[in-house]
């Protein structure tokens, strides 16, 4: 079992940053590849970001491209996820997951733990 921890969420005007954090209760931290996903009111969960165990190949989605940075420490079983440029239509709550597996996924269903979330909501 892995317990994920997810901080950092808040409200933010449009145009600012935010940096989320998650920390893993995991002994084989680099070797779980990690992800950040969001779900709105309405919609359906969404892939955000997602970064290799060893933190050299990374993944992001269209809408978040060149604004947003996932990151990872493996010494602190943390890994995070960068946000700058803040639009109204990023407010959802966002998700830490973490896979048994090594290579990043953008698909939920490859993922094996989840955070119970933490909310980003963004002001116009």
């Amino acid at each position: 079992q892995v317990q994920l921890v997810e901080s950092g969420g808040g409200l933010v005007q449009a145009g600012g940053s935010l940096r989320l954090s998650c920390a893993a209760s995991t002994r084989t931290f680099s070797s779980n590849a990690m992800g950040w996903f969001r779900q709105a009111p309405g919609k359906e969960r969404e892939f955000v970001a997602a970064i290799s165990g060893s933190g050299r190949s990374t993944d992001y989605a269209d809408s978040v491209k060149g604004r947003g940075t996932i990151s990872r420490d493996n010494a602190k079983n943390t890994v995070y996820l960068q946000m700058n440029s803040l639009k109204p239509e990023d407010t959802a709550v966002y998700y830490c997951a973490a896979s048994r597996r090594v290579i990043p996924f953008s698909r939920s269903s490859e993922y094996d733990y989840w955070g119970q979330g933490t909310q980003v909501t963004v002001s116009s």
